[in-house]
């Protein structure tokens, strides 16, 4: 009885990928050390519009920053009567993510550095 040797090509990962010991290093570009505590916070706006309920708008502040009814309703108040309110600051990453989740419930956000 005679056994029939199979040689199939060693895989060393997924089809398409290099290997990493065989990617040249290159330059890799300059790392810069940031100080992180001289970024100004990024700062979440919420604008008065002719669509919105005062009330849907409070809503929405309790629902997606955790406000309290009465912090919310004077967050609406400022909207109302000052033309806008700042609702949140935090990175910009964050902020991103807040103005999106703003405009998904129909308010008008933007978004800017502090100065």
């Amino acid at each position: 009885m005679t056994t029939r040797a199979t040689t199939q090509p060693a895989r060393r990962g997924p089809v398409g990928v290099t290997p990493v010991e065989t990617v040249p290093m290159g330059d890799l570009g300059t790392i810069v050390d940031e100080d992180l505590s001289t970024d100004k916070p990024w700062l979440v706006i919420v604008w008065n519009d002719p669509i919105n309920l005062m009330s849907y708008v409070t809503f929405v502040l309790q629902k997606l920053f955790g406000y309290s009814k009465e912090k919310a309703t004077a967050m609406m108040l400022d909207v109302h009567h000052k033309g806008r309110a700042v609702v949140s600051s935090g990175t910009r990453e964050r902020a991103e993510l807040d103005v999106y989740r703003l405009h998904e419930h129909g308010l008008w956000a933007t978004m800017e550095q502090s100065s």
